[in-house]
């Protein structure tokens, strides 16, 4: 019954990861850019930045979903802040993994300007990374380096987790 959210900037491989380990884990995997309301979607389609105002429903609903799913559950959500990630373990009530893709700006900003059909446009990452507060003890969080291959990046998030398997 283990919970994951696989957190970082945009473009970072949240669901291809949070895909990958899902499939390794036999878990249930969400993606929390599908749970955004509508008026955010819209918001960063414009190139403005989500507001803690705008984010915090959003939050409160993927910790609840993490809490009404059963069994090891998988969520990609950028969770750039500590207070966005109080509020998921809040929310969901139970112990939370957070497993954090990071890597530098021009890697990520690479990948997105290279991305397709996906609402977060290339110009919203510096807004991103001014935000991002990295994990840190007593938060119970894994680091992984991300300029390897996604398949590396889920072997390594796997190898730090092989305790749960």
């Amino acid at each position: 019954m283990t919970k994951f959210i696989i957190m970082g900037v945009s473009g970072s491989g949240k669901s291809s990861v949070g895909l990958a380990l899902a499939r390794e884990l036999g878990a249930v995997f969400i993606d929390g850019d599908d749970m955004h309301p509508e008026a955010n979607i819209i918001k960063m389609s414009f190139g403005r930045p989500l507001t803690d105002d705008d984010r915090n429903p959003w939050l409160q609903s993927i910790g609840m979903e993490l809490n009404n799913n059963i069994g090891t559950v998988i969520i990609a959500c950028s969770a750039l802040k500590k207070i966005y990630r109080d509020i998921i373990r809040e929310t969901s009530g139970q112990s939370v993994i957070f497993i954090h893709l990071a890597g530098s700006f021009e890697l990520i900003e690479d990948r997105i300007s290279h991305r397709i059909d996906h609402f977060m446009p290339v110009g919203l990452l510096k807004s991103q990374f001014a935000i991002l507060e990295n994990p840190a003890i007593p938060e119970c969080f894994i680091e992984i380096d991300i300029a390897k291959s996604i398949e590396a990046v889920v072997e390594e998030v796997l190898d730090n987790v092989s305790f749960l398997r």
